[in-house]
C-alpha cells in the first residue's frame, strides 16, 4: 500500500531504542524524513552506522531548553515538520503510594507527561504550515485503568488522553489532528523490567506474573513495537487525515492491569 508520505518530516522523541526506533524505521521505510532524539548517546551513536538515514539530537524532554535546541536542529535537518510524534517516556517507580519517594513522582511526570507539553508547544507553529500534520502522542492502556504500584505512570498517561483530546480540539481549525496510541504489554526490555519489579514487590516468580498479566487479556501475546508503528505511520499519512481525538488501543483487548 503506497501511504503517500515520501519526503514527510517526522521528529520521534526517544527514538533510539524499543517503540521509537521502530517508529522512525517505519517512517524511513515509507521515504519519510525522520530526526529523532533520544538521551540514550551510545544508542545514538550507534544509529550513526545502522541507521544513517536518521538525523539525531541528544535530549531529555523534560529540559525546556534541549526541546528549544532539538527544535532547532530537527527543523535544520528536515526543513520543516509535518509529524510529531511524542514517545518519549519512563516506566517511573513501582511502589506503594506512601512508600513512593515523591521525586520519582515528579520525574515520572515531568517526562511522560511535561515532556509531551515542551515538545508540542514548539511544534504547532510549525505544523501549522503543513498540508499534512498530525501529532501522535503515546499513553498506555494505563491511560484508561487503573494500575496499582505505578500510580504516577498511570496518572501521566491518564493526563496524555486529556492533553490529546484537549488539542485536537484546539487545534482543529490549523487542520492538525492529534491522536494518542495506548500500547498494552509490548515486548521488550522495558516491559520486562517492569514486570520483573511486579513479581519482586509481591514475591512471586516472573513467570507467575507474566501469567498474571496476560490472565486479564482477551489475546495473549505481546504487542510488538512494529504493530504499534505501522499504525501511527499510516495516522499520519493522507489516508488518516479525519482520525483525530482518538484514544487508540493496541492492547489485545486489555480489561485491567495487576
Amino acid at each position: 500500500m503506497d501511504l503517500d508520505i515520501k519526503g514527510l518530516r517526522v521528529l520521534v522523541t526517544a527514538g533510539a531504542n524499543g517503540i521509537g526506533l521502530a517508529i522512525a524505521r517505519a517512517f524511513v521505510a515509507e521515504g519519510a524524513k525522520v530526526h529523532i532524539c533520544d538521551v540514550d548517546t551510545t544508542a545514538l551513536s550507534a544509529l550513526k552506522t545502522s541507521d544513517p538515514a536518521l538525523t539525531q539530537t541528544v535530549c531529555d524532554v523534560s529540559d525546556r531548553a534541549a526541546v528549544k535546541n532539538l527544535f532547532a536542529e530537527a527543523t535544520a535537518a528536515l526543513g520543516g515538520l509535518d509529524v510529531l510524534v511524542n514517545n518519549a517516556g519512563i516506566a517511573g517507580p513501582t511502589s506503594k503510594v506512601d512508600e513512593m519517594n515523591p521525586e520519582d513522582w515528579d520525574r515520572c511526570l515531568d517526562i511522560c507527561l511535561t515532556g509531551q507539553f515542551n515538545c508540542t508547544r514548539l511544534a504547532v507553529p510549525l505544523l501549522r504550515q503543513s498540508r499534512n500534520a498530525s501529532i501522535v502522542n503515546i499513553s498506555s492502556a494505563a491511560g484508561r485503568l487503573g494500575f496499582a504500584m505505578r500510580s504516577p505512570y498511570a496518572a501521566a498517561k491518564w493526563g496524555v488522553i486529556g492533553f490529546t483530546k484537549s488539542l485536537s480540539i484546539e487545534l482543529g481549525p490549523d487542520n492538525i489532528r492529534v491522536n494518542a496510541i495506548l500500547p498494552g504489554l509490548v515486548a521488550g526490555d522495558r516491559q520486562r523490567r517492569v514486570l520483573e519489579a511486579k513479581a519482586q514487590q509481591r514475591g512471586i516468580s516472573y513467570g507467575e506474573m507474566e501469567k498474571t498479566a496476560f490472565s486479564y487479556t482477551s489475546i495473549k501475546d505481546y504487542v510488538t513495537p512494529q504493530q504499534l508503528a505501522d499504525q501511527i505511520v499510516f495516522m499520519a499519512s493522507p489516508r488518516g487525515r479525519t482520525i483525530s481525538g482518538q484514544a487508540i488501543s493496541i492492547c489485545g483487548d486489555t480489561q485491567m492491569l495487576g
